[in-house]
């Protein structure tokens, strides 16, 4: 007789978490210019949307990769012209990461390209059920930065 395991319902939100983003990378990678990865392309992402006046650790920090993983994405996208460093202002020992017109024409490159599933998925949902998601997502993952 076969033994049924009863999954918790904390375990298969996990699962489905995991398996959510790992079709995100999917779909946006196979969506982006030649040569440019996701987690580059995450890098651009977030430099695009929040301003230009990020370090490399705010940078870091936001996208939840280690200082060795963003120094490596940040010097390849730096060797693709993609982005440059500039000295801080107010603390010269600190670095400012900003895109380059080339970066700004990859980041309007990959969004021209990821339209059109990002509309497949507004088709799919409606906007209140992301609404409802947003409050358990986001208190989850206040939560887990909290154990981190």
């Amino acid at each position: 007789m076969a033994v049924t395991v009863e999954e918790h319902p904390e375990v298969q939100v996990f699962d489905e978490i995991s398996m959510i983003e790992h079709g995100v990378r999917t779909v946006i990678g196979g969506c982006l210019p030649v040569g440019l990865s996701y987690p580059q392309f995450e890098v651009l992402n977030l430099i695009a949307r929040r301003g230009e006046d990020l370090t490399p650790a705010r940078i870091a920090a936001a996208l939840q990769m280690t200082p060795g993983a963003i120094t490596n994405t940040l010097q390849r996208l730096e060797a693709m012209r993609l982005i440059v460093f500039e000295p801080c202002g107010a603390d010269r020992r600190k670095k400012r990461v900003r895109l380059t017109p080339k970066g700004r024409e990859a980041y309007n490159r990959s969004m021209v390209a990821i339209r059109p599933k990002m509309e497949k998925l507004r088709e799919a949902f409606t906007q209140k059920e992301f609404r409802e998601a947003l409050p358990f997502l986001r208190a989850l993952r206040i939560w887990m930065t909290e154990q981190g």
